[in-house]
């Protein structure tokens, strides 16, 4: 039996508390793979965790903008006419290039065998919490 293999796309959400030094915090990390249909999003979102790294923004409107973000990748209709729109629109959308404090790395591809939600996890352990 094989595996199916999955191509996908990814994003590094950062919080960049001060944008004209560039200084970044990676906060979450957004994965949409096509072929699946699938887009997720894992973010810290929790007050505290945020306060630890990232000290000098305000905490509450970061983990608001994490949690909005969430459910216009989940398509929570909610979040707005955006949530609504196709995986892919979503994906672009989250990633647009932003001269905020929440900003989203370069897209990166990757190969994923079978659950695109197994691959989420795994970048967000390797560039989030781990």
């Amino acid at each position: 039996m094989s595996v199916e293999r999955t191509a996908y796309d990814f994003a590094v959400l950062r919080a960049v508390p001060h944008v004209h030094l560039g200084a970044f915090v990676p906060v979450g990390v957004l994965l949409h793979a096509r072929q699946a249909g699938f887009l997720g999003l894992l973010a810290l979102t929790n007050e505290s965790t945020l306060r630890d790294r990232v000290p000098s923004v305000d905490v509450g409107l970061l983990a608001r903008y994490l949690r909005t973000m969430e459910r216009v990748a989940s398509g929570d209709a909610q979040a707005g006419p955006i949530a609504l729109a196709p995986t892919s629109e979503r994906f672009h959308w989250l990633t647009a290039p932003r001269s905020d404090v929440l900003q989203a790395s370069p897209v990166h591809e990757g190969i994923c065998d079978g659950e695109p939600e197994r691959t989420l996890a795994r970048l967000f352990a390797q560039y989030v919490s781990g």
